[in-house]
């Protein structure tokens, strides 16, 4: 089956940066990319027909065929190794750590398996020297603390008469203390942003790269419904990582005091209607958005695309967070001079525990760790909201739904 396709295999495993593996059901290498030879120094031929536990630390090959078999039973693509440390070992017998997508397809009725290999060695590193840099952090933080404290003690015991000047030597060391914290927190907040960053772009990249091989090989008119379902997933994930960029930009801009909010007069209809288009370009099998049509003779004079950041956040949460075949009600209501959106969903809903948190920068509910999102999409539709003049509350119980409520005053182009 490879050798007859060898040079649209070439020419798609060539372009990958990251390693590629291709094995039958009975573990066999058939085919692999010139990154995964080197990354584990053989070369292209030698890997060729080779068993697929030659490149699998020794300890672990007695388990593996149980959990290859077990995979391709379940038939669905996942990453391997989740919540554990996977190594690899080189043709030299050095181990190294490795994170491995797994893709299971099927040809001409057999079935294969694809893994897209990644060398994390400088990961691991730079994940050690991070750790480090925060326990010497602490270990400064603490020094200082504790000299400040003798310092002040010593002061104490020579200017009992001077309480003035004690109490301002108090208020120093607060001031030290609170900015000695948020440089603690500055470095974690840092960590978690490269770590957060590194996994919702590798992810969404990945899928890309897998449909874009997979598109190739449906040619004949028969399989263009897979091909279209492959396109789809493609313009699903280029929609995510937009947002994700856009999330990122709203962020450096509100840090940096950067916002500079653009007020325009515009029909509510249009914007409505551009926001529910885009949303549906992301909806599950059965999902449907219910929203209002007689809105054509509303007009507002406000930001436009911070309202539409807002309410496509809002949509898109909905969204990703309600199972298959639910309703999604997107209402517009108007109360003297304020305008208020509702959306509402049939999703898992919040935890009672985690609501008072939903707001804050990078939090995620318990129950949505496992969904992809970046936590910041909810702080960031607050804080331009407040500065607009709005608010955003919601209502929600666990595995029944979730309803956000957004109130935006509205303006008059002389206001």
């Amino acid at each position: 089956m490879f050798e007859k396709n060898e040079n649209l295999f070439n020419v798609l495993f060539e372009a990958a940066s990251e390693g590629i593996i291709v094995v039958d059901e009975k573990q066999i290498i058939v085919a692999s990319n010139t990154a995964a030879a080197h990354m584990f120094g053989y070369s292209k031929e030698e890997l060729q027909d080779q068993p697929l536990n030659i490149l699998i630390p020794s300890r672990y090959r007695s388990s593996h065929p149980q959990h290859f078999k077990g995979f391709l039973d379940d038939s669905e693509k996942r990453q391997m190794g989740h919540g554990r440390d996977l190594f690899g070992v080189k043709k030299n017998g050095e181990q190294f750590p490795v994170e491995a997508g797994l893709n299971p397809f099927e040809v001409d009725g057999k079935r294969y398996v694809m893994s897209l290999i990644i060398d994390i060695t400088i990961r691991k590193e730079t994940q050690r020297q991070i750790k480090e840099l925060n326990s010497e952090l602490e270990g400064k933080i603490k020094v200082r603390t504790r000299e400040l404290e003798e310092s002040v003690e010593k002061l104490q015991n020579l200017n009992l008469s001077l309480e003035q000047e004690i109490t301002k030597r108090k208020e120093a060391e607060n001031r030290i203390k609170v900015a000695l914290q948020k440089e603690k927190e500055l470095n974690e907040l840092k960590t978690k942003f490269l770590s957060l960053v590194s996994h919702e772009f590798k992810t969404p990249l990945s899928g890309i790269l897998t449909s874009v091989m997979l598109a190739g090989k449906y040619k004949l008119e028969e399989q263009q419904d897979k091909r279209e379902k492959h396109l789809n997933t493609i313009k699903n994930k280029v929609h995510y990582l937009d947002n994700i960029l856009n999330d990122f930009l709203s962020i450096e801009r509100l840090e940096s005091g950067k916002v500079n909010y653009k007020f325009n007069t515009f029909n509510l209809s249009k914007l409505v209607n551009e926001v529910v288009y885009n949303a549906n370009v992301t909806l599950k099998s059965g999902q449907e958005i219910e929203y209002p049509t007689n809105i054509e003779n509303i007009t507002l004079h406000q930001d436009e695309k911070i309202l539409e950041l807002v309410l496509s956040n809002l949509l898109g949460n909905a969204i990703k967070y309600s199972p298959e075949n639910t309703l999604i009600k997107f209402e517009i209501k108007i109360q003297g001079e304020m305008i208020i959106f509702i959306v509402t969903d049939e999703g898992m809903g919040i935890p009672e525990k985690d609501q008072k948190h939903i707001f804050e920068r990078y939090f995620r509910a318990e129950n949505a760790l496992l969904n992809q999102g970046t936590g910041i999409g909810l702080n960031i539709a607050k804080v331009h909201l407040e500065n607009l003049g709005g608010s955003i509350n919601f209502t929600s119980r666990e595995n029944v739904g979730t309803k956000f409520i957004v109130e935006l005053p509205i303006l008059r182009e002389n206001s």
